[in-house]
């Protein structure tokens, strides 16, 4: 299956790398850079990366491919959109320069943790895939979950929420060398055979 992270900014290469490590093992994954309609039209599935969210608004806008993104999950395409990601999948983002998809049903605000200064690295306990080491870069904050399962929360603050084909996560599973989340997102897409090649706890190398 061909999973597709649009890639236009952000940490585009990282999703690919760990998707390209899971297809070695598995020999069922095939990642792709989305940057057009074509392109997208090809994967079984969608990444939206971590990045600055005003810039890949944008560009999505520019190159034509918003609101195919949106047509393909409402008629069943699973998407991840990590920071940046859920921002510009949220109903309500508090940003006027961003038009959040309405993909889930949250609110959230951009930086609600602060700046670059105040990201972190914290573990939190995920539903289905257990004790995970996050990455926290300038991260946004869910304020309200109105539809949909939270998956993890951090300091009582939800951070990971799946509604249906939609996962959304306000911190970067790409940043480390642990498989779990994107093996988790395969699964929804209906992939068998993701292999877990990443750790799960102590050992989990920050990119």
């Amino acid at each position: 299956m061909k999973i597709g992270v649009i890639g236009f900014q952000g940490d585009v290469e990282e999703h690919l790398g760990i998707l390209k490590r899971i297809g070695e093992e598995s020999g069922n994954v095939e990642p792709l850079r989305v940057k057009n309609r074509d392109q997208l039209k090809d994967v079984s599935g969608i990444i939206l990366p971590g990045g600055e969210s005003t810039t890949i608004f944008k560009l999505i806008k520019e190159y034509g491919i918003y609101e195919d993104i949106i047509s393909m999950v409402r008629n069943g395409t699973p998407l991840m959109g990590t920071c940046a990601g859920i921002i510009l999948s949220a109903a309500r983002t508090n940003d006027a320069r961003v038009d959040g998809m309405g993909l889930l049903d949250i609110e959230i605000e951009r930086n609600g943790y602060g700046r670059q200064a105040q990201s972190f690295i914290d573990d939190v306990e995920i539903k289905g895939i257990g004790n995970y080491m996050a990455v926290f870069i300038r991260a946004p904050i869910i304020k309200s979950v109105n539809h949909g399962e939270i998956l993890a929360y951090h300091d009582g603050k939800p951070v990971m929420v799946r509604d249906g084909n939609v996962l959304g996560l306000t911190f970067h599973p790409e940043l480390t060398d642990d498989t779990r989340i994107h093996e988790y997102f395969i699964g929804m897409i209906g992939g068998e055979g993701g292999v877990s090649t990443g750790t799960n706890g102590e050992g989990v190398i920050v990119k």
